[in-house]
């Protein structure tokens, strides 16, 4: 039986610690980092595959020195892109990640056209919607990654707050990537516990806010650089969830079509992870308030897809 593959394209601080991750865990047979810079993709390749006799996995690591070399992958991550510069607006951030995104995809379709695609650029949901596009394939194939990590916050924070409970919070947050995420905290749990019951409104309140500034936080300590070993985790979970065919559910970024009553918007909601991808879509019952939140989320990502229509980015090819 073939062994699975897992080419990272990007070999940045979040790219080669999936990479890394993966390596470690022996999830897949052989993971490819791709990178614009090739010696040095090679170089973190062959410290990883020692690293991997070290811990005594059977994971491969290499550098693609060309396209083609993506071949056969199982899943294919994208961790490429710019992050944003001085003086660059939102609109150009937004565009130069999406034409490196065009291009990323245009070889996965042409070398591994079985792949499932797990974007992690931001920003994140606009990204997904033109991996969609511009591979033309179904919404289960291409799956952003997002929920996880901004969970993954969320569960910091109320371990933080609470002082009891490591590992056994279950976090939920929905939406879009970005400031307007909508955290869940009815749907939280530690042991089992509903999170409203071991803390106040006011409590809550506070964790939400932390959590939707999670990111910024990092970036003010870091001064230079953002947030790594968090969303690299978070991104080696989707995919071991999927070659593994684990069927177990988290939330992912993927297109909407008629669930929570949106269609043709990408935002985050639990999904089914398989080998098909996003198998399922989950429709978790909102009540009003939360309703209201993801809606305001859901308007934000469509800013972001209108703009990609405005500087018509789909007719520039």
């Amino acid at each position: 039986m073939r062994g699975k593959k897992v080419t990272i394209i990007g070999a940045g601080n979040v790219g080669s610690t999936v990479a890394y991750i993966l390596a470690m865990n022996g999830a897949a047979h052989e993971v490819v980092l791709r990178d614009n810079k090739t010696d040095r993709a090679k170089g973190m390749a062959l410290d990883m595959s020692q690293a991997a006799n070290a811990a005594r996995t059977h994971t491969i690591v290499t550098a693609a020195e060309d396209a083609s070399d993506i071949a056969g992958s199982d899943v294919v991550v994208i961790a490429a892109g710019s992050p944003r510069k001085p003086g660059m607006s939102r609109d150009d951030l937004l565009l130069v990640n999406a034409q490196v995104m065009r291009e990323v995809v245009a070889d996965i379709v042409k070398y591994a056209p079985d792949a499932i695609i797990v974007p992690v650029s931001n920003p994140l949901d606009a990204m997904v919607y033109v991996a969609l596009r511009e591979s033309g394939w179904t919404r289960n194939r291409v799956v952003g990654m997002a929920g996880i990590l901004d969970s993954a916050r969320m569960a910091h924070f109320i371990y933080e707050k609470l002082g009891y409970g490591a590992g056994q919070i279950r976090a939920s947050v929905m939406g879009g990537h970005g400031d307007d995420m909508v955290p869940l905290p009815r749907f939280s749990t530690v042991a089992g516990v509903p999170l409203t019951d071991l803390l106040t409104w006011d409590e809550i309140d506070e964790i939400v806010a932390k959590t939707k500034n999670g990111g910024a936080e990092i970036v003010s300590y870091l001064k230079t650089g953002s947030a790594y070993y968090a969303p690299a985790k978070a991104t080696a979970i989707m995919v071991e969830a999927i070659l593994k065919d684990t069927k177990q559910i988290y939330p992912c970024a993927v297109m909407l079509q008629g669930e929570y009553g949106y269609s043709d918007i990408v935002s985050g909601v639990p999904v089914m992870l398989g080998a098909g991808g996003a198998e399922k879509v989950i429709e978790a019952n909102l009540n009003e308030e939360q309703a209201g939140r993801f809606a305001k989320s859901v308007a934000s990502v469509q800013e972001l897809f209108d703009a990609l229509h405005k500087h018509k980015f789909f007719e520039n090819k």
